[in-house]
C-alpha cells in the first residue's frame, strides 16, 4: 500500500495542472499522478492540431461564460477567480511565451504543443510529483478513517484527498458512479457536419467568411465562418452548432436539415440587389464574375443551382430566376446524413452531474476531498480554446482549495 497525501487520477491537463499548483506551494505534501496511458498529456499534444490552444483572449467572466453549452452558469464564480488572463500569467512566468491570434485564440509563441508538455513535465518534476504511467484505477472507496483507497492495476495507493481529471472517460464514469453520483449520459460536442450534395461535392476548401445556418424544426442557429469540406460542413459556424446542439443532434441520429444564408442577407434585400445588377451588369455572363463578396466556385454552384445556364448574361434573367438564385444565397437547404470528429480534438458534452459539485472548490457535494477538473465533468465549450480554460480554473481552484486543509 502506498500513501501519498494528495493523489490526482488523470495525467491530463487538469491533472498534470493541479499537481503542480499543489506541489509548488506546498512541497512537504506528498503528491502523485495516476495515469493509464504509457505516457499523459495526449490531448495537450493534438490540440489545435498540435500548435496547443492554450487558452482565449476573452478577459470578461460573463462573456467568457457564454462559450459554453454546458457549464455556462455554473463557471462564472470561478472565473473570477482564475480566469484567462491568470493562465497567461501562469505560463509566462514559467518561460512559455504566448502569443494571441486574430481569432483570439492563445498559442505559444513557438506553435508546439511540446511546449507546453515540456513546461508541465519540467515543472511536476522540480516540484517532485510522483507520476506514474500505465496506472489504471480499478476501484475507489473509503476506510473508517476517511481515508481514499484506490485499486489500480499496478497495486493499492490510500490518500486523503483524491483529484479525478480523467477527461471523457467511461469507465472512470462507471466508478463515479459506483460512489453514489449521478452522471450524465455522454454525446459528442464538437463535430463537422456530413453532407452529400452536388452543389458543394467539387468544391473542397472554399471558407465563406461569415454566414448564418439554422437547424430545421429547431431553435438552434449560429453565425461565423464555414469550410466547405471533402465530406461536407466546418468550422465555426458549424462547430458551435454541435456544442450548442449536441443532446438535440444526438436525439435526431445526427440526420436533419440545416438552412444557410451564404450572404447574411434577407431575401427580399438579395432580391433587390439582384434586380439592380440585372441593369448595371446587363451585358455581363452571370456565372463570370462572383456578386456579394462570395468566393467564385461558391457563386458558380448557386447560379447553377437555381437554374441558370453558364452563358446567360444578367439581361436574359428572368424574375424566376432571381427568385431561385435569391433562395440558394440565404435559404439554401442542405440535408445532413452524419458527422465526423473535428480533427483530432473529440469532446463531448455528458460526466458528472454539475448540480452535485461546490464550484467554489470543484470538491464533491457528496464526499469531502473528493474534486474533480475538467470534461469528467458535465462541462463542455466550443472550439477555441475554451475547454482548456474549464480545466486550468477548475484544477486551479480545487488545488487552491486542498491547500487550505
Amino acid at each position: 500500500m502506498i500513501e501519498k497525501d494528495v493523489i490526482i487520477v488523470g495525467g491530463g491537463a487538469a491533472g498534470f495542472f493541479a499537481a503542480i499548483n499543489i506541489a509548488e506551494h506546498d512541497p512537504k505534501l506528498k503528491v502523485a499522478i495516476l495515469e493509464r496511458g504509457k505516457e499523459g498529456l495526449s490531448k495537450v499534444k493534438v490540440s489545435g492540431g498540435g500548435r496547443c490552444n492554450v487558452t482565449h483572449a476573452e478577459f470578461i467572466p460573463s462573456e467568457l461564460t457564454k462559450n459554453y453549452p454546458r457549464g455556462e452558469k455554473e463557471l462564472l464564480g470561478p472565473f473570477h477567480q482564475f480566469m484567462t488572463g491568470d493562465t497567461m500569467a501562469w505560463f509566462e512566468t514559467r518561460g512559455v511565451a504566448l502569443k494571441i491570434e486574430e481569432d483570439g485564440r492563445i498559442f505559444p509563441e513557438t506553435d508546439s504543443s511540446q511546449t507546453i508538455i515540456d513546461c508541465f513535465l519540467r515543472e511536476a518534476h522540480k516540484n517532485n510529483v510522483t507520476i506514474l504511467y500505465n496506472h489504471t484505477l480499478k476501484a475507489i472507496d473509503k476506510d473508517q478513517d476517511d481515508t481514499w483507497l484506490l485499486e489500480t492495476n499496478q497495486g493499492y495507493f490510500k490518500s486523503k484527498q483524491v483529484v479525478i481529471a480523467t477527461g471523457s472517460s467511461p469507465k472512470m464514469w462507471t466508478l463515479i458512479k459506483s460512489l453514489g453520483h449521478n452522471i450524465i449520459p455522454a454525446v459528442p460536442s464538437l463535430f463537422t457536419f456530413n453532407i452529400n450534395d452536388a452543389r458543394i461535392r467539387d468544391i473542397p476548401g472554399v471558407v465563406v467568411p461569415d454566414v448564418t445556418v439554422t437547424v430545421l424544426g429547431t431553435n438552434l442557429h449560429s453565425e461565423g465562418p464555414l469550410l466547405i469540406t471533402h465530406w461536407g460542413m466546418s468550422a465555426p459556424a458549424i462547430l458551435k452548432l454541435s456544442a450548442f446542439g449536441a443532446l438535440e443532434l444526438a436525439k435526431r441520429q445526427y440526420k436533419f436539415l440545416i438552412e444557410v444564408n451564404f450572404i447574411k442577407k434577407p431575401f427580399e434585400d438579395c432580391i433587390n440587389t439582384l434586380k439592380a445588377l440585372k441593369q448595371t451588369l446587363a451585358r455581363k455572363t452571370v456565372l463570370k464574375q462572383a456578386q456579394f463578396s462570395l468566393p467564385k466556385r461558391l457563386w458558380q454552384q448557386m447560379v447553377l443551382a437555381s437554374g441558370l445556364t453558364a452563358e446567360i448574361r444578367w439581361a436574359d434573367v428572368s424574375r424566376q430566376h432571381i427568385e431561385g438564385l435569391a433562395t440558394q444565397l440565404t435559404q439554401a437547404r442542405f440535408q445532413v446524413e452524419g458527422k465526423s470528429t473535428f480533427k483530432e480534438e473529440f469532446v463531448t458534452a455528458g460526466g458528472v452531474d454539475l448540480r452535485e459539485v461546490n464550484f467554489k472548490t470543484f470538491e464533491s457535494k457528496l464526499h469531502d476531498r473528493l474534486y474533480f477538473a475538467g470534461e469528467v465533468l458535465n462541462v463542455d465549450a466550443i472550439t477555441g480554446g475554451f475547454n482548456f480554460q474549464n480545466a486550468w480554473t477548475g484544477a486551479y481552484l480545487a488545488a487552491q482549495a486542498i491547500l487550505k486543509r
